[in-house]
């Protein structure tokens, strides 16, 4: 059983390192062969920055791969064998929460190099090595309250119930809707400073876009993100009366009205099909998958690799195979993603009238200026990774000319410019 685990995630980690390899490939010959959407020097910079950042992502699979091996060969049984405490309950919640903690250890360098490096050097990442680690801190402190209260409410399931995976899955299901509601709140708490929206007019306009949509929320706010990161975004936080809209101020300052009503039609298009909790039944699906798995695991697996059959390693083995489960799963998710940004574009476009269409593609094509977003992608990488469409094939839904294209490039730079 160990045996076929390690083999499973082996071929997870090499399908994923060869996707990446195939990436790197494709972008580092497509960057030279004519820029679209952006200016040739621009178009060149993403590329770079597109390679340099799926290196990062290789060299940071690798090291988890080893990290894995370690668990699996050894670290676990160390955790099991050196963490007691009187409190059963108590020893399994710090075997968990320590597992958490060393395992984050090996992803952090290469967070703090994709942020305060390569985001750094590519303009993007405004925070001084302080709010790195200021977030860092805050982020740790509630993954430890959080993270704990969560095992050990597993913990009191999986010792009180047969079928302690299924009543897991609603719990942790449970807490997933919860996180969604109140996201928006604690990110206001602890990282972002939101502030209503100021612009009467602007505000006027957003809500009889919301108005036309059905959304009713809780208020506009902007948050001043700009003091981390230079690119431009939006969302639309929380559900049921939680729900709120979030502007990023990068976002205000670079697109015009027409242009942010688009992208906001946009958003209003995911809440007016459902898409929000389409993607938590389907997350809600894809741990049902988990937790069915994990509820049966055999005895044998636990033997092999010397640990006791406790909550706490069943928990562990949980949340090494995540990814792995994510990552073959993510292709359907995908799929059905794409699908509903393309109707969610369909509808902005309708909300903006006539020349709707022209306003938003006017909008992506300036998230991608602004993003340094490098706009091709290996049909392989596009398979596993993308939630949303290539921006080239939104554009063409959108009835905008992207220009020729063939199998050697772009040859000509999209026309669309609308600015007020």
């Amino acid at each position: 059983m160990l045996t076929t685990l390690v083999a499973i995630y082996t071929i997870y980690v090499a399908l994923s390192i060869y996707v990446s390899v195939m990436q790197i490939g494709y972008v580092a010959q497509m960057k030279y062969r004519g820029a679209v959407l952006l200016k040739t020097a621009d178009f060149i910079k993403a590329g770079t920055y597109s390679v340099k950042k799926e290196r990062v992502r290789i060299a940071s699979t690798f090291i988890e791969y080893i990290a894995f091996i370690f668990w699996m060969g050894y670290g676990i049984r160390w955790l099991t064998d050196y963490i007691h405490f009187h409190s059963e309950a108590l020893s399994n919640v710090a075997i968990v929460m320590s597992f958490v903690l060393l395992n984050g250890l090996v992803s952090l360098p290469f967070e703090y190099y994709e942020k305060m490096v390569l985001d750094k050097e590519f303009g993007f990442n405004n925070a001084s090595k302080g709010q790195f680690f200021k977030d860092l801190l805050i982020t740790t402190l509630l993954t430890l309250i959080i993270g704990s209260l969560v095992t050990w409410g597993v913990y009191e399931i999986m010792v009180h119930s047969e079928l302690w995976w299924f009543w897991s899955f609603l719990f942790i299901f449970g807490v997933i809707i919860l996180v969604n509601m109140f996201f928006p709140t604690v990110r206001a708490l602890f990282f972002d400073k939101l502030t209503p929206l100021s612009d009467e007019r602007l505000l006027a306009k957003i809500e009889e876009l919301m108005e036309k949509t059905g959304f009713h929320s809780s208020g506009v706010f902007v948050s001043d993100a700009s003091k981390r990161d230079s690119r431009l975004n939006a969302y639309f936080g929380g559900l049921g009366k939680t729900k709120r809209v979030v502007l990023f101020d990068t976002l205000l300052e670079k697109l015009n009205e027409k242009e942010l009503l688009a992208v906001l039609g946009h958003e209003l298009g995911h809440f007016q099909h459902g898409d929000v909790y389409k993607n938590i039944a389907f997350m809600g699906g894809m741990l049902f998958v988990m937790f069915a798995l994990f509820g049966n695991i055999p005895e044998e697996l636990y033997m092999e690799m010397g640990v006791p059959h406790m909550p706490a390693v069943t928990m562990i083995l949980f949340l090494l195979f995540l990814p792995v489960v994510s990552f073959f799963m993510m292709p359907l998710l995908g799929l059905l993603s794409r699908h509903n940004e393309y109707e969610a574009d369909k509808t902005g476009s309708e909300l903006g009238g006539e020349t709707g269409n022209l306003y938003l593609a006017s909008a992506l094509k300036k998230l991608v200026e602004e993003n340094k977003s490098f706009p091709l992608s290996h049909p392989l990488y596009i398979f596993f990774y993308y939630t949303h469409p290539p921006v080239i094939e939104r554009l063409k839904k959108l009835d905008v000319n992207v220009g020729y294209i063939d199998k050697d490039g772009i040859k000509a730079e999209c026309p669309v410019d609308l600015d007020d």
